[in-house]
């Protein structure tokens, strides 16, 4: 019986250690989980972990599209800027990097806003040789930073700005995406009423979780052109009454009226299935963080877009 009992505590003992030494899995495997620590960083934020998610966002290919990867690059920059004196430390643990995926550093520590950033540049370029010539147009003004992004040539601008946003809550990156409210109106190009559209209806979204961002919605009302007004007091009026679907509504009306004029718009029009697409899955990864899980369960599939995130805002043909 002693003997039995022996054996018993030792295999209890065995059992403990091999638990004990078994490797904890990754805190960051999964898109999913990376939304989730992006959607309550406001409320707890964690800039330490920002190398930790920056290699998950690596490992899980989050950076291969550029279309689809703004909202975490924006992301990336608004922590950056948002911990001026730990920028250099954060950057630096984010190596290694793949090559390809050092656009995405790169972008982040321009877009950052820092004061610095042209320095912190400057000092990681060796580490990104293959890096070198994006850097060197960043440096001489060859390319654009958060302040200067065309919002009008690809859905990734919103992306970024966005991400921003959510990680640092500075009312500039939402100032820039309500210049794109009056193409929500255009009746001439479907690419600007599509990014229009997108503008309005993820401000819309985000206005209904964030009184933050609801509030400095209202107070912009007093400052904003009159064409921008007119569609921002839309906005506000939705997310007040929580009445998101009109929005949606309304872009499906806007397309249809496009469609309706001829063959140059119809050419147009497959503009919507392809940058659209992208348009629409920076939607669901916004609204998906932001607790919108009819929207963002289906689309937040490795930051692609898929077909089930066209269909929830585009009228089927």
């Amino acid at each position: 019986m002693r003997c039995l009992t022996a054996a018993l505590v030792v295999l209890a003992l065995l059992a403990t250690t091999a638990t004990a030494a078994a490797p904890k899995p990754p805190q960051f495997a999964t898109s999913q989980d990376i939304l989730r620590w992006i959607n309550g960083y406001r409320a707890k934020p964690e800039p330490d972990k920002l190398p930790a998610v920056m290699q998950a966002m690596s490992r899980l290919a989050l950076f291969r599209d550029q279309d689809s990867s703004g909202v975490y690059v924006g992301f990336a920059a608004g922590v950056l800027g948002s911990n001026r004196d730990k920028a250099e430390k954060l950057i630096a643990r984010m190596f290694p990097m793949p090559p390809e995926d050092q656009v995405a550093i790169v972008r982040a520590i321009a877009y950052s806003g820092l004061p610095d950033w042209k320095e912190l540049l400057q000092k990681f370029i060796e580490r990104m040789p293959a890096r070198k010539v994006l850097i060197q147009h960043y440096l001489f003004g060859k390319a654009p930073v958060l302040a200067t992004l065309p919002l009008d040539t690809t859905p990734a601008a919103l992306d970024t700005l966005w991400g921003y946003y959510f990680a640092s809550g500075s009312p500039v990156p939402v100032s820039r995406i309500l210049s794109a409210l009056p193409w929500a109106k255009d009746a001439n190009n479907v690419e600007k009423l599509t990014l229009g559209s997108m503008a309005k209806w993820t401000l819309t979204n985000n206005a209904l979780q964030d009184m933050d961002l609801l509030g400095h919605l209202k107070s912009e009302l007093n400052t904003q052109p009159k064409e921008v007004r007119a569609e921002l007091r839309e906005v506000i009026e939705a997310a007040e009454t929580f009445e998101t679907s009109k929005i949606r509504k309304q872009a499906m009306a806007a397309i249809e009226e496009l469609k309706r004029k001829g063959p140059e718009s119809g050419r147009n029009i497959a503009w919507w299935g392809t940058a659209g697409q992208t348009a629409l899955a920076f939607g669901c990864i916004v609204v998906g963080a932001l607790g919108h899980p009819e929207v963002g369960v289906p689309c937040v599939i490795g930051g692609a877009a898929s077909s089930a995130a066209l269909k929830y805002l585009v009228p089927q043909q």
